[in-house]
């Protein structure tokens, strides 16, 4: 049966279960899960917090992480100073980035969320430049894209938390901890991982009986041992809002 966990990542822990870095010591998923044979479902930055999917199922992992299976992942993210709409409408068309162009993203100014978790160290904000909480909603995973595109548009980013991941969101799950959970959860929230599936015995690709020339050679593959591939499908979701998109 697959292992399927949900973890709510702290500030300053290696989305990996060792550090490979010489020097002083770094947390890891280690000191955190102590459940052997799971892995990261793609990846959350050292200094990022918030929800991570663990599983030891390599068709799971695939269909989460890849960016081609286009995963919504909402984030909320605290920047430095108050962006307008007319700032983050680039946001919303995609930016140009050194990697190349974002996909559009959607971008919604929000009230401080109540239900946060003090992080540890807190930021460092300045008292003369306030601060303001943003939704944002990207389906690609690129490294720190989240961060490199509110600078881009003159906005850094102070604290990053991802919130879900499809529908599949932290809700009360306390910082630093984790739970398993049934495949159905993300399954039942838009994210389609489906088995592989044969054909009937004599079938072809088209579902008409497959016809035998005279002096047709068997192939690699005879009627009944083909293989098939299947695809996923994906979904949206995230918490309350103060403005509209």
């Amino acid at each position: 049966m697959t292992t399927l966990i949900m973890f709510n990542k702290p500030f300053q822990v290696l989305c990996q279960f060792t550090d490979e870095r010489s020097g002083v010591p770094r947390s890891t998923l280690a000191d955190y899960i102590p459940i052997p044979g799971v892995y990261a479902a793609g990846r959350l930055d050292f200094d990022s917090e918030g929800l991570l999917l663990l599983s030891d199922d390599g068709a799971v992992i695939h269909q989460l992480a890849h960016p081609a299976n286009k995963v919504e992942k909402t984030y909320l993210v605290q920047v430095e100073g108050i962006p307008s709409e007319a700032d983050l409408a680039p946001l919303r068309q995609g930016v140009k980035l050194k990697d190349g162009m974002t996909q559009p993203a959607q971008v919604t100014l929000i009230d401080e969320p109540d239900a946060l978790w003090p992080r540890q160290p807190p930021i460092r904000e300045r008292k003369d430049i306030p601060t303001q909480w943003l939704q944002l909603v990207i389906t690609e995973g690129r490294n720190r894209q989240v961060r490199r595109m509110t600078a881009h548009i003159g906005y850094p980013t102070l604290r990053l938390i991802r919130w879900k991941i499809g529908h599949c969101e932290l809700g009360d799950l306390a910082t630093g901890e984790f739970r398993e959970i049934d495949i159905g959860k993300i399954l039942d929230n838009g994210i389609s991982i489906k088995a592989k599936k044969r054909r009937p015995t004599g079938a072809s690709s088209t579902g008409t009986q497959e016809v035998k020339r005279p002096g047709q050679r068997p192939g690699r593959n005879p009627p009944g041992h083909s293989r098939s591939r299947t695809g996923g499908k994906i979904p949206s979701g995230s918490p309350r809002n103060r403005t509209t998109r």
